[in-house]
């Protein structure tokens, strides 16, 4: 686990605010959250043996418990040839793959950078629909040709250009050429949570009742032994 993240300010960081003369300026600082997926499939696999680590796949989300989450994926996760811009729901991901591992990262930035980030997310997704999967940019990739087709992104290259938009740069790349490894590779962060899928849940509920888990509706019947209640100790893990 690395150390509490820090912002990374681009040498015009500070031209960005109109600091008054003879006055200090208070900068109220707040998180982003990046949450790196590992699941199953034909492509995963192939997306898996090129970068050469078990994430594959990114989303951006405005808190820690990943229910304002956004990536551009597959819009049904049980459908892998339709995708696009989508808001990221966990309680599906984990129907459709129910041994799925996240990695959820801790990002600071100001206040006003989470602001601008979330109008330009909810911005996108009204107009989701635009946006597809760049599956010609996983070629350049390969090659590390940067490569940009209009409102054609990978999970990775759609959050490394807002996020650089906002002065938090992942990769010193071009955005197209981002990927998973880099986001696990950006020293500027705190690892809040890895593990199953599945224990992410259950530990959001348990920090936040109002978040409750519907597991007969979510998880397949021959997983639910996993959400057995004695397994779990709050006290242990969020000391109350």
């Amino acid at each position: 686990m690395t150390g509490t993240g820090k912002l990374r300010r681009s040498r015009h960081f500070l031209s960005d605010f109109e600091i008054p003369q003879g006055r200090i300026m208070e900068v109220r600082m707040s998180h982003i959250y990046i949450a790196l997926v590992g699941t199953p499939g034909i492509l995963a696999a192939m997306i898996r043996g090129y970068i050469k680590q078990k994430y594959i796949h990114v989303v951006l989300s405005m808190d820690a418990e990943l229910e304002e989450a956004y990536s551009v994926g597959r819009r049904n996760p049980m459908v892998p040839v339709i995708a696009g811009f989508e808001r990221e729901e966990k309680e599906k991901v984990l129907k459709a793959f129910p041994t799925a591992e996240y990695c959820v990262y801790e990002l600071e930035c100001t206040a006003e950078q989470k602001a601008k980030i979330r109008e330009t997310l909810r911005q996108d997704y009204e107009r989701r629909f635009h946006f597809h999967y760049a599956v010609l940019g996983l070629f350049f990739i390969l090659f590390q040709r940067p490569f940009y087709q209009k409102n054609h992104f990978t999970c990775s290259s759609y959050i490394a250009k807002l996020l650089e938009e906002n002065h938090i740069v992942i990769a010193d790349r071009h955005f197209s050429l981002v990927t998973p490894r880099d986001f696990m590779a950006y020293a500027e962060k705190r690892v809040i949570f890895e593990g199953k899928l599945c224990d992410f849940i259950k530990q959001c509920d348990f920090a936040n009742p109002k978040l409750a888990f519907n597991m007969d509706k979510w998880y397949p019947e021959q997983y639910r032994h996993i959400f057995d209640p004695q397994k779990y100790d709050r006290e242990a893990i969020y000391g109350r």
